[in-house]
């Protein structure tokens, strides 16, 4: 009898993947739960099973019973209990199993949808893969085999709840871990992922290793190791960006496929203004602002990107103004413009050291600069209200809707930037060309971007970008 209760004991825990200690204790539970239901609550019970042989013990008051003796309703209630016992630590166990694994990749089988939620069979447990965790148009059916990253586990309840996510960035990290074994290994460090589920993804990319490229390496032979990462997301599109310490040329890597000619930084403000040629306005831009708005989570930095002709008329027009500050020489407001503080509205947001920097601005002038600025895109902007109320205003005389023109401005940076970088797009058509991507990208559509909150890729000053093989610089998914 002793041994068939240490096997039932073995089996229990085996099955379970619970701790033998935990089976033992869960039967001196039930029966010290029997033992009260039989004698009640005003004795001294005492109840234990041997490790070794499963022998039971049961005392009441000093005094050993026979725990077959506690007669049917007793055992009723000391099974209830053992059971209960058993599952609070099958759900620890399976807590504590995959909260460990907590941000990494899964894969299990589809068992239902519900609602346009998924649930998939983990073995243990079941995850689930929430719509908003879904890649957008993706299809999922029911016996499919999916793979999702874990992104959170959390108790509910007397159950275990994994939530599990196709859309995170963390998502395409692991991938790269699974298929770019120098990834896996820490020869090749992701410096930055920015993301758009379903359409586009850039990550940017270094070696610590000099010679081994990173890019190169990413995309695989032939594009073989991107392919299955592309493969696995439906066909979304991967811009792999080598990451450079200088965020000028970090920058300009990022807004691949187009080419930059320039680069401004504003780092009070954390802004970029890019100036790109005019037939690489669009391409900079992508798609409904895509491209630029990848570009400048990645990078960190607010991109605004412009023409040169553009930039250089904003850059006479604030030499021209910032020349009617009191204290100002033309040949200061030279300067100032010069370094990328053309927008006025940019200039009344700086603090004092940002000016004081110039040679022949002390502290009462940069605080006269600023203020004037602050005035002036007040004057301005209070000038642009009321032409957009007397628009409106005649419109309603009209009985005609006021024109709606949305301006074409870009955001992104300063200081010169030239790039030796390779951008990988994988995933769907080799890149567009120019005349493509300008049909492609509304006229009315923003060129503004701001970098979201999620992790930026480290940026500094210092540091150039090693030149890699033309080859490597762009890779097609379709190999």
């Amino acid at each position: 009898m002793n041994g068939d209760m240490l096997r039932l004991i073995d089996s229990i825990a085996r099955e379970k993947n619970i701790d033998r200690g935990v089976v033992f204790e869960g039967i001196e539970g039930a029966l010290l739960s029997a033992a009260r239901k039989q004698y009640g609550q005003n004795v001294e019970i005492v109840a234990t099973v041997d490790r070794i042989n499963g022998t039971m013990n049961v005392k009441v008051d000093g005094a050993p019973i026979d725990p077959r003796g506690l007669g049917r309703i007793a055992a009723q209630a000391a099974k209830q209990v053992m059971i209960q016992k058993n599952r609070e630590a099958e759900r620890n166990s399976i807590f504590d199993e995959f909260a460990g694994r907590q941000g990494s990749i899964i894969s299990g089988q589809v068992s239902r949808i519900e609602g346009g939620n998924v649930i998939v069979n983990l073995g243990r447990a079941e995850g689930f893969l929430p719509r908003s965790e879904q890649i957008p148009g993706e299809a999922i059916h029911e016996a499919d085999r999916i793979r999702a990253l874990i992104l959170e586990v959390r108790e509910s309840g007397n159950q275990v709840k994994i939530v599990l996510s196709r859309t995170h960035a963390d998502f395409i990290r692991r991938l790269f871990e699974l298929e770019v074994p120098e990834v896996s290994d820490r020869i090749i460090d992701i410096r930055g992922i920015a993301r758009e589920a379903g359409q586009r993804t850039k990550i940017a990319v270094s070696s610590i290793d000099t010679r081994v490229d990173a890019v190169g390496a990413c995309v695989g032979i032939r594009g073989s190791r991107i392919r299955n990462i592309v493969d696995e997301l439906g066909g979304e599109k991967i811009d792999i960006v080598r990451f450079n310490e200088s965020s000028q040329v970090f920058i300009a890597n990022a807004l691949r496929p187009a080419e930059v000619e320039d680069i401004f930084l504003n780092h009070d403000l954390g802004r970029a203004t890019v100036i790109v040629p005019e037939d690489q306005l669009s391409l900079a831009i992508g798609k409904r602002g895509q491209n630029v708005r990848l570009a400048a989570r990645l990078s960190g930095w607010d991109l605004d990107i412009m023409m040169a002709e553009e930039f250089q008329q904003q850059r006479n027009n604030a030499v021209q103004i910032l020349a009617e500050v009191p204290g100002v020489s033309p040949e200061l407001a030279q300067r100032i413009a010069g370094a990328g503080f053309v927008s006025f509205g940019d200039i009344a947001q700086l603090d004092v050291e940002s000016l004081t920097c110039f040679d022949g601005v002390d502290d009462e002038l940069a605080r006269s600069i600023i203020a004037f600025a602050a005035e002036y895109t007040r004057q301005m902007q209070a000038a642009d209200q009321a032409k957009a109320e007397a628009a409106a205003a005649a419109a309603a005389e009209a009985g005609g809707e006021p024109d709606a023109s949305d301006a074409e401005t870009a955001e992104a940076g300063s200081e010169s930037a030239v790039s030796d970088t390779e951008t990988a797009e994988v995933g769907g058509e080799p890149p567009a060309s120019d005349a493509e991507t300008e049909s492609s990208a509304s006229d009315d559509e923003t060129s503004i971007a701001t970098a979201a909150d999620e992790s930026p890729a480290e940026e500094s000053e210092s540091g150039d970008s090693q030149k890699q093989p033309e080859e490597q610089e762009r890779a097609d998914g379709q190999g």
